[in-house]
């Protein structure tokens, strides 16, 4: 008699956890360089805030391409939606991060301001839910054993 076992497994691949962790740590980096900035008027934690934006979107992107590919290679998996709510998040992400590094780019009090810290909440909220979603969602292998 053939008996089905049902594995769960994390959401996202491993390799993919520890590319998904840069920009949920530079975005959080990020915005704690806007708290800090908008508290102190020290130039250098507009600085530092726009390197960290930089360094998460480099991640982004990595994440969002590996996001794509697990998207499509599981299209027929009963956790399809979860990756697909995963993937919408680090399409956000990477929206709100890259139009938080352009306004980041300009000079000085107007780089951060109420539109350059609002960005920066939005992309670490998303980066926060995105990896909410790929460490407690759970995708599923069935295998049969005899």
């Amino acid at each position: 008699m053939a008996t089905t076992t049902v594995v769960t497994r994390p959401l996202i691949h491993p390799l993919h956890g520890i590319l998904l962790a840069f920009p949920i740590a530079l975005f959080t980096t990020a915005l704690l360089s806007d708290i800090a900035y908008l508290r102190s008027a020290e130039i250098q934690w507009t600085n530092f805030a726009s390197w960290a934006i930089t360094g998460a979107m480099v991640g982004s992107g990595a994440v969002l391409l590996w996001a794509i590919i697990s998207l499509v290679a599981h299209r027929r998996s009963p956790a399809f939606r979860s990756r697909l709510i995963y993937l919408i998040l680090v399409v956000a992400m990477c929206a709100f991060g890259l139009v938080n590094a352009f306004q980041h780019s300009r000079d000085a009090w107007s780089s951060v301001g109420t539109v350059g810290l609002t960005l920066s909440i939005l992309s670490t909220l998303c980066a926060l839910l995105a990896g909410w979603i790929a460490y407690s969602a759970r995708g599923t292998a069935e295998g049969v054993s005899r």
